[in-house]
């Protein structure tokens, strides 16, 4: 129960969901801290309370800011010496269908803003804090599956998934050099509070008879399972890699 001992990790959109529990997984692993950065302010005290104050802080982060992200980047370093794990996590889901003929583009702009810029920033910035500390460590973003074909709705959201992993691609060729791996994870759709709230117990249903695992329902553990994987060293030679928790979906 040690994969991540000692690292220093911070998660965005870490109040709930997929990132929430992937701070627990962490600290059950023996992460030194464990930051949690969101701007659910209430959830995410919370959530760092329970974790235990003296593994895990919270600070508010909105991540479409880039002062705020070096802000609390930077201060992370301060604190407590280096960056070894960024898990870029946060993001927002359309707002209407956003097919391409009817595009709502302040909507796509906002989603954008979080999902693409966002993502970008935080990539930006704790790389900078790793090759400047000489960290060899690890950045992972949440992608999707929606990131790896096309969709009939919500155009905007799967077009920035897909550039959440070109992102990702990206960075792992740059970053390399320095040791640091840049990998995605991609879930299925997972029953997240930010999900129920879109789409409901019966559309929940519904996605997940569409995986090719029968009897089994994709939660938010198995993706912190497999961020965990990607944070440690048993992937030690793994970066570029988008990988996908979707019972086969995509296949």
């Amino acid at each position: 129960m040690n994969k991540v001992k000692g690292k220093v990790a911070i998660i965005t959109g870490g109040a709930s969901g997929i990132g929430e529990t992937t701070a627990r997984l962490f600290s059950k692993h023996g992460a030194l801290v464990v930051v949690i950065a969101d701007i659910q302010d209430e959830l995410g005290e919370q959530a760092a309370k329970s974790i235990g104050s003296n593994i895990c802080t919270y600070i508010h982060c909105d991540v479409t800011d880039e002062a705020q992200v070096k802000s609390m980047v930077d201060s992370t370093v301060e604190i407590y010496g280096q960056l070894d794990i960024m898990f870029s996590n946060a993001g927002i889901l359309s707002k209407s269908d956003q097919t391409i003929v009817d595009f709502d583009m302040e909507q796509f702009d906002q989603l954008f803003d979080v999902n693409v810029r966002g993502m970008a920033v935080c990539v930006k910035h704790a790389a900078r804090a790793m090759v400047n500390g000489q960290v060899k460590g690890n950045i992972i973003s949440t992608a999707s599956v929606a990131g790896r074909m096309g969709a009939e709705q919500q155009t905007d959201y799967s077009m920035s998934k897909h550039a959440v992993v070109a992102l990702m691609k990206c960075a792992s060729k740059q970053f390399g050099k320095y040791g640091i791996r840049v990998n995605c994870v991609s879930p299925f759709v997972v029953a997240t509070p930010l999900i129920n709230k879109a789409f409901g117990e019966e559309v929940m249903n519904m996605f997940q008879s569409m995986s090719s695992l029968k009897d089994v329902v994709l939660k938010a553990e198995d993706v912190a399972e497999a961020v965990l994987f990607l944070a440690c060293d048993e992937s030690g030679f793994v970066s570029g890699h988008d990988l996908v928790v979707d019972g086969g979906f995509t296949n």
